[in-house]
C-alpha cells in the first residue's frame, strides 16, 4: 500500500470579498430555469479548482486583476449569473437578472505550486482556505449563484477556484463560461461561442405525462440506516491507466468487449464498492450514471446552451447478486442504463419533475458516478496556458458525501494518460474498497498493485 500522505500546510491571506458585476448595463428580467435545472438534486453548490504555473512570458501580469476585468466583460454576456435565484409558486426557480454580480475573492497563499507534489489531484489540502465559503453566501435563493477566488502564489503560478449554484449549469455549461472568461482574459471582445438561454427546450410537456422508468427518483425507504454515516469518511483517489484498464478488461465476456473504458470503470467501482459496504445481500443497490443528453435530442440541443442538459440512468440489482456475480452481469446493468437515455426519456424526466414537486434522487444505497475526462476544465486558459490541474474540488458533493464520484482525465509522474477517481468511503469500508480492487488488477500477476493505483495525493 502506500505510504500515507504527506499532510501540506499553508496561510492562505484573503481579501474581504467583492461583487463583481458586469461591465456594462444588462437586462432587468425575471428568467425561469428549465424543469430538468430545478429538481432538488441540483439544488447544491459544486466546487471546481484549476492549478496554473507560472508562466515567464506574463511576467508583470497580475492574474488577480486580468481575471477579475475579463470576469466583468463575460458577464455582460452570461447576465443571469449576475442574478440571484428566486422560488415561485410549485417550487418553480426562476434568474431575477438583478446584475448584482458574482462574488470574488483576491488571496495570496506562502506556498509554490511544487510542494503540491507531482499527483495535482483531489483531494486537495487547505481546500476551505482556497475557496473560502463567505459567510452567507452558499444558499441556493437570494444568494450569489458564483463564488471565484483567485490565490497568487510564492511561484508566481495561481489557483483560481469556484463554486457553482449546480441548478444553473452542468460540466459542459460552466466550463462553456470559463472559457469565455479566458477568451476575454486573453483579450477577445466577444465570447467565440455565443450563449444561449433556452431553458424552455428542458420542460415539461402540457399536460405532462410520464412515458420512461425512472428508478433514480424511487422513494426508497432507508431500512437498514445504510446511508453512509458522515463521520469517519477516508478520501482517496484511484488512477486507472491502460494497463489497469486492460487489467478489468480481462474479466469482460466476448459479448461486451465493445464496451467503453466508463461502462467497465463504473461496473468495477460499483461491485467492489458494495462488497466493501457490506449491505444486506436482499438489499437494492444502484448505481446513477450521468448521462450528458445534449446529442440525443433532434436536432441536437444548440451549441452555447448552458444550463442542465443530463440525466441520472440508474442500475439497480440486488446486493447479493451484484457481489456474487462475474463483472459481466454488472456492466451489462450499467450498459443498459446508459443506453436509456433518449429524446423521450428527458421529456418523461422534465414531466416527472413538474408531477412530483422536483424530487430528490434516490441516495439510499446508491452510488453515482460523473465522467468529466472530455468536459473540459483542463483546457481553460487565462493567458497562462492550460490548466496543470481542472476540474472537479473533491469527490462525494452535494446533500449526501460518499455518493459521488468524479473521473478525471489525469497523467500520472510517468506521463502515462489515465482517469483519476477520488472516492469518499468509511475508513473500514476503504479498506476493504482497496483489497477488492487490488484483488480484480493483480490477478493472475498482471495488473498494477495497489501502491501504483492508489496515488498520493498532498493532504
Amino acid at each position: 500500500m502506500a505510504q500515507p500522505p504527506t499532510s501540506l500546510t499553508f496561510t492562505v491571506r484573503r481579501q474581504q470579498p467583492e461583487l463583481v458585476a458586469p461591465a456594462m448595463p444588462t437586462p432587468r428580467e425575471l428568467k425561469p430555469l428549465s424543469d430538468i435545472d430545478d429538481q432538488e438534486g441540483l439544488r447544491f453548490q459544486i466546487p471546481v479548482i484549476q492549478f496554473y504555473k507560472y508562466d515567464p512570458s506574463m511576467e508583470g501580469k497580475d492574474p488577480v486583476k486580468v481575471i477579475r476585468r475579463a470576469l466583468s466583460q463575460t458577464l455582460v454576456y452570461y447576465y443571469p449569473f449576475a442574478g440571484r435565484l428566486r422560488e415561485g409558486p410549485q417550487r418553480k426557480l426562476s434568474v431575477d437578472c438583478t446584475g448584482e454580480g458574482v462574488m470574488f475573492i483576491e488571496a495570496d497563499a506562502d506556498v509554490r505550486l511544487e510542494e503540491f507534489g507531482d499527483a495535482l489531484q483531489p483531494p486537495f489540502p487547505c481546500l476551505e482556505e482556497l475557496l473560502f465559503d463567505v459567510p452567507g453566501s452558499g444558499g441556493v435563493l437570494d444568494c450569489p449563484l458564483l463564488l471565484i477566488q483567485v490565490t497568487r502564489l510564492k511561484c508566481g503560478g495561481f489557483i483560481f477556484a469556484l463554486r457553482l449554484n449546480h441548478t444553473m449549469s452542468d460540466a459542459a455549461g460552466l466550463v462553456q463560461f470559463m472559457a469565455a472568461i479566458g477568451e476575454m482574459a486573453r483579450g477577445a471582445c466577444a465570447p467565440s461561442v455565443t450563449p444561449l438561454w433556452r431553458r424552455e427546450l428542458l420542460n415539461s410537456r402540457v399536460p405532462p405525462r410520464v412515458t420512461c422508468t425512472h428508478h433514480e427518483y424511487d422513494e426508497v425507504a432507508d431500512t437498514k440506516g445504510t446511508i453512509i454515516p458522515l463521520d469517519d469518511m477516508t478520501h482517496r483517489s484511484f488512477f486507472f491507466g491502460p494497463t489497469e484498464v486492460s487489467a478489468l478488461r480481462r474479466f469482460v465476456p466476448p459479448n461486451l468487449r465493445k464496451c467503453s473504458t466508463f461502462e467497465v470503470l463504473t461496473a468495477c467501482l460499483w461491485r467492489c464498492r458494495t462488497i466493501a459496504l457490506q449491505p444486506d445481500p436482499e438489499e437494492e443497490v444502484r448505481v446513477l450514471c450521468i448521462v450528458n443528453a445534449r446529442a440525443k435530442f433532434n436536432p441536437p440541443l444548440p451549441e452555447g446552451f448552458y444550463g442542465n442538459g443530463f440525466a441520472f440512468p440508474v442500475a439497480l440489482t440486488n446486493a447479493g447478486k451484484l457481489c456474487q456475480k462475474p463483472l459481466g452481469y454488472a456492466l451489462e446493468l450499467v450498459k443498459k442504463a446508459k443506453d436509456d437515455v433518449t429524446e423521450e426519456y428527458m421529456k418523461s424526466l422534465a414531466d416527472l419533475m413538474v408531477i412530483k414537486g422536483r424530487p430528490h434522487f434516490t441516495v439510499v444505497r446508491s452510488y453515482l458516478v460523473s465522467d468529466v475526462t472530455r468536459a473540459g476544465f483542463g483546457e481553460v486558459d487565462f493567458g497562462w496556458g492550460k490548466a496543470a490541474y481542472g476540474g472537479p474540488a473533491k469527490g462525494g458533493v452535494g446533500a449526501i458525501p460518499g455518493v459521488a464520484s468524479f473521473y478525471i482525465p489525469f497523467k500520472n509522474h510517468k506521463g502515462e494518460s489515465g482517469i483519476v477517481v477520488p472516492v469518499c468511503l468509511p475508513a473500514p469500508a476503504m479498506e476493504r474498497f482497496v483489497k477488492e480492487l487490488d484483488g480484480l488488477l493483480n490477478t493472475n500477476g498482471v495488473g498494477a498493485g495497489t501502491s501504483k493505483t492508489f496515488i498520493t495525493s498532498a493532504l
